[in-house]
């Protein structure tokens, strides 16, 4: 067992929460202990949702262990159906409540509620939170339309599709569906259900009247989409539109389907991707290395678009979603890298260090990261926290969503004139950056412009540098390396911003060559030896 402060995904309860929360006329019913009950924590001050979500918990506590806690549970079913009147429930256990299998979907069916209930067996041990919100779909969709007639179509009637994927505490996911509605729109698609975000129960049961699926997050709808496509061959349109290049590809297989022409909608695109992309100055984007990391959908997206698209080169692409590990290990082979496939921060710390990018793009986690590490970052997937839901519209799909991504992607990059004012004001005793904010005017020592030194980002060898230094009997390590006061002063005209890559590429290199204390001859030498 392995504690931890960060984790990427919840337990899947919290997938089965999403789920709830983002449908209406769902009530969710959680067998959980005092303790487990922060639902209100995620959506209400991370999501910043109006309504509180709709989960009710039994809370038993350590004394009711020794009575009858399956019969709290029956008693919160009842209440919470009189209560809220649902058209439907779903029943759970949470991580902890799971111990003391109570069967809360075989409690809840000896209850005869006058409301269908949908058991949920998710295996907490096991499995995480994007498991949890696809399995709890599956569950309602098989429960829900299954057995149903798709309903005749008038003739004449516009081909029509559901949108399968969003849920709560989703990112982007609100304005991913604006987006892609108004683009299905164009292509005179009419979209029959948007689910689960925005759906209810009675929705679930239209679901086969569609004539084909759209799956925008295959996390969370690809094994529903996939029992719809065997029950009621509806094909499903899988291509994920992010990025210039995706979303034409995304337009291609909506008119192929629909038998209508693409190409006008591709023209007349509100598109400013391309051309910015190729109006900026080139030589400060091309080439610039970055590290991707966060669920695989949003991941591999976002290597095609910084590679493909801007001119980047992808020098780590990793997810936490080890259901998807496959395909993240398919498109690393595309870029020449490894696949990064793990859920622990710290291993991702030590491989953003060891990859010297110049971009990060990743979830909440890698923002911190980053900032610790003095490197331009993006969020581009969940987990994220209240800034990442923004008030403005703000899609990552479709054209618009890829003049979001831009702005996400090229913004935290330090640009050509930046560069020019910073090389300009290097020595300026105002602007030069070791000068502390000119608003903290307390901390201005009067007239004599005295400034506080802002310490490097220090980033200590990994395991694996640490082994090269045991193993090749190296003079010195990174904790023991001093550097002379010349160097130091070479150093602090590097722009801040990559002076951090230097310091380490200049240490890794006097650990090698066994060079103890770094002159700027070494600093030289190390900027020829990394340069080549």
């Amino acid at each position: 067992m392995q504690l931890t402060v960060w984790t990427y995904e919840g337990p899947p309860h919290v997938g089965a929460m999403r789920v709830a929360t983002g449908m209406k006329g769902l009530h969710y019913v959680l067998h959980a202990p005092q303790g487990d009950t922060y639902a209100d924590l995620l959506f209400t001050m991370i999501e910043r949702r109006k309504e509180r979500p709709p989960v009710t918990y039994t809370t038993f506590q350590a004394r009711d262990l020794g009575a009858d806690t399956a019969e709290i549970f029956k008693t919160a079913c009842k209440e919470a159906v009189e209560r809220f009147d649902p058209q439907a429930i779903i029943v759970g256990a949470s991580c902890t409540a799971e111990l003391i299998q109570d069967d809360p979907g075989g409690l809840a069916k000896t209850l005869d509620l006058n409301v269908p209930v949908i058991p949920l067996e998710l295996p907490s041990y096991q499995k995480k939170e994007n498991w949890g919100a696809a399995e709890t779909f599956f569950q309602l969709v098989r429960g829900l339309a299954g057995g149903r007639t798709p309903e005749p179509k008038p003739e004449g009637a516009p081909k029509s599709c559901n949108i399968l994927g969003p849920t709560a505490l989703g990112f982007r996911h609100r304005d991913d569906v604006t987006e892609i509605t108004r683009l299905l729109g164009a292509l005179g698609v009419a979209v029959n259900v948007v689910a689960p975000m925005g759906a209810t129960p009675h929705d679930l049961t239209r679901l086969p009247n569609a004539d084909f699926n759209v799956v925008l997050y295959p996390e969370i709808a690809g094994t529903a989409a996939q029992w719809l496509k065997r029950t009621y061959r509806q094909p499903v349109v899988e291509t994920v539109p992010m990025g210039v290049n995706a979303t034409r590809e995304f337009v291609r297989e909506v008119a192929a389907l629909t038998d209508t022409d693409p190409e006008p909608v591709i023209a007349e695109a509100d598109e400013r991707f391309s051309w910015y992309s190729r109006s900026i100055d080139s030589n400060y984007l091309t080439g610039k290395r970055v590290f991707i990391f966060g669920d695989a959908t949003h991941a591999i997206a976002a290597a095609r678009v910084a590679e493909h698209e801007l001119g980047f080169k992808v020098c780590g692409l990793g997810t936490y979603s080890r259901e998807f590990a496959r395909d993240v290990r398919a498109a690393a082979q595309q870029y020449g890298v490894e696949a990064l496939i793990t859920d622990d921060h710290l291993e991702v710390e030590d491989a953003i260090v060891a990859a010297q990018p110049e971009l990060v793009l990743g979830t909440q986690m890698e923002r911190h990261i980053a900032k610790r590490l003095r490197i331009g970052c993006a969020v581009i997937s969940a987990p994220v926290h209240v800034q990442d839901f923004p008030a403005r519209y703000s899609p990552f799909m479709g054209f618009e969503g890829a003049n979001v991504m831009f702005d996400s992607f090229v913004h935290p990059l330090v640009m050509g004139l930046e560069e020019h004012l910073l090389g300009m004001f290097r020595e300026d005793f105002e602007f030069n950056d070791g000068a502390q904010a000119s608003h903290l005017a307390a901390l201005h020592a009067g007239a004599n412009h005295e400034t506080i030194e802002i310490p490097e980002a220090r980033t200590a060898p990994d395991d694996k540098t640490q082994d090269l230094v045991a193993n090749e009997g190296m003079a010195a390590s990174f904790g023991s390396l001093s550097w002379t006061s010349d160097a130091e002063q070479e150093l602090r005209k590097i722009p801040f911003f990559v002076r951090g890559k230097a310091r380490r590429n200049t240490e890794l290199f006097a650990t090698e060559k066994g060079v103890n204390p770094i002159t700027i001859e070494t600093l030289y030498d190390a900027k020829a030896h990394f340069g080549r």
